[in-house]
């Protein structure tokens, strides 16, 4: 099924698809509070393939092939320290024979040096990012414009950049990926025995999100998708994600699918913060990890699965849920100083 224009706009392969749909037959069990009344399934986009694969491959399909149409030979980007997106940009810019330059945001305060050097930040390095640092992690328009300025001095030296801009002033292009996803979930669903009651994504920038409730929409899928809030309070990220389904509907030149109510968020366990672990965070690593054989990260893949934990826990009805691994796996690994003291307790 074609979405409005979708088709129209260059597209470049980087990663596997479609990543497959598995059980969690172990976790279900765990969490059911009834006998046999969850049914725990998992979206596998943590195995999309590049550098260690995750949601961000789907994205950046778009904006290398923006980039690529344009003739572009430099990507920049913007993220936090351990962004996994920095890191597949700069994998993306090493397929489609470009350089890259990072800028890496000081988003969480008081980290060990293994937060600045291992993780993303190690493989950002082995696939010869250029690296910048930005000092402050809240402030997207100023981030942004620092990017300008790189990109103004590179012009200078002959170079032609694309920017892929992290506020949400710019059109999310990034998010047709899921708007893609959305239809190869709905093609497996179809081809499988399953029937999803809810779906549970982390909710970061906001494009995995939001193209993904607008691909279902627009497909006439009336699952519900509960996004987990990883950075702001909900009743930001609300705003947020409104605002990019209003422009995935523009980019796609069609009428809006998504109404206001269709947008359901849950920032139960987004205390401390970004980037921060707290209990329930570090019960979803450990109960993944221990059951499943699943690696997840504290910042987003473990703030979401502790979100589908708590659903899962809330219902006595019978229920399948569809987790969305983004990915992300490098990451622990810069996080390794804070997770290693909580694995010895209890």
């Amino acid at each position: 099924m074609e979405i409005g224009c979708l088709n129209n706009y260059p597209r470049v392969s980087l990663g596997h698809s479609p990543t497959p749909i598995d059980e969690m037959r172990n976790l279900s069990r765990t969490l059911s509070r009834n006998k046999n009344n969850l049914s725990l399934l998992i979206k596998r986009d943590d195995c999309t393939g590049l550098a260690f694969g995750g949601n961000k491959v789907r994205q950046l399909e778009f904006y290398l092939g923006e980039a690529t149409a344009q003739g572009a030979d430099t990507i920049l980007i913007t993220g936090a320290v351990q962004s996994n997106f920095v890191r597949l940009a700069a994998a993306a810019a090493c397929i489609a024979g470009m350089e890259c330059h990072i800028q890496l945001e000081k988003r969480v305060r008081n980290t060990s040096e293994m937060h600045s050097q291992s993780g993303n930040v190690l493989i950002d390095k082995l696939l010869g990012a250029t690296i910048h640092f930005f000092p402050e992690g809240e402030n997207e328009q100023g981030a942004d414009l620092r990017l300008e300025e790189i990109a103004h001095s590179l012009r200078a030296d002959g170079r032609k950049p694309y920017i892929i801009h992290l506020s949400p002033e710019y059109p999310p292009l990034g998010a047709l990926g899921y708007v893609v996803a959305a239809q190869e979930i709905l093609s497996q669903i179809a081809e499988s025995s399953f029937t999803i009651d809810e779906i549970v994504v982390a909710s970061g920038s906001g494009a995995t999100h939001a193209g993904l409730l607008f691909g279902l929409r627009s497909s006439g899928s009336i699952i519900p998708v509960k996004g987990v809030c990883v950075r702001r309070t909900k009743d930001l990220q609300y705003q947020r994600i409104v605002m990019h389904c209003a422009a995935i509907a523009k980019l796609l030149k069609i009428t809006n699918p998504v109404c206001n109510g269709d947008i359901e968020l849950s920032d139960d366990n987004l205390a401390p913060g970004y980037g921060k672990i707290n209990d329930a965070v570090l019960e979803a690593i450990k109960l993944s990890a221990h059951q499943e054989g699943l690696i997840l990260d504290p910042v987003y893949t473990g703030r979401a699965m502790a979100g589908l934990i708590q659903r899962a826990r809330q219902t006595n009805q019978k229920k399948t849920f569809l987790f969305i691994h983004t990915g992300g796996q490098p990451a622990i690994f810069g996080y390794a100083a804070d997770i290693e003291p909580l694995l010895a307790v209890g």
